[in-house]
């Protein structure tokens, strides 16, 4: 089965995103930091990342630009989900820098779950052709 990890310090959206994506059927692993969130990514080594960007300890910018430069992990690819844009006095960074970081995809919070259940299946669907 496809495994995702999903990373997000939000409890509530957590929950739900994981109903939605193991409606799919995913195999959903969870990380609440980023810190957890390279823990798990060596331990589970999951298909797709969808990593929220402003979270404590590591943000989701410092977590992708570390996955993407490990070569044994920088393949799987990474949904950067975020409410950044409603959220931009919070953080020094903006959309064009977790584009730069070579991260897959960028989506905004709200998304509602055809949405990224679409997003998620383009980018399983290209890895394993």
């Amino acid at each position: 089965m496809t495994k995702i990890l999903l990373v997000d310090d939000d409890p509530d959206f957590v929950e739900a995103t994981k109903i939605v994506l193991e409606s799919a059927p995913y195999q959903v692993e969870v990380a609440y930091n980023g810190t957890e969130a390279l823990a798990k990514v060596h331990e589970e080594k999951p298909d797709l990342i969808i990593l929220d960007i402003i979270m404590p300890e590591q943000d989701g910018f410092k977590v992708c630009k570390a996955l993407k430069e490990d070569p044994e992990l920088s393949k799987i690819p990474i949904i950067m989900l975020t409410s950044l844009s409603e959220r931009m006095g919070e953080t020094v960074y903006s959309v064009s820098d977790g584009l730069m970081l070579e991260a897959e995809d960028y989506v905004d919070k709200p998304v509602t779950p055809d949405e990224l259940l679409a997003r998620v299946a383009k980018f399983l669907v290209k890895g394993q052709s």
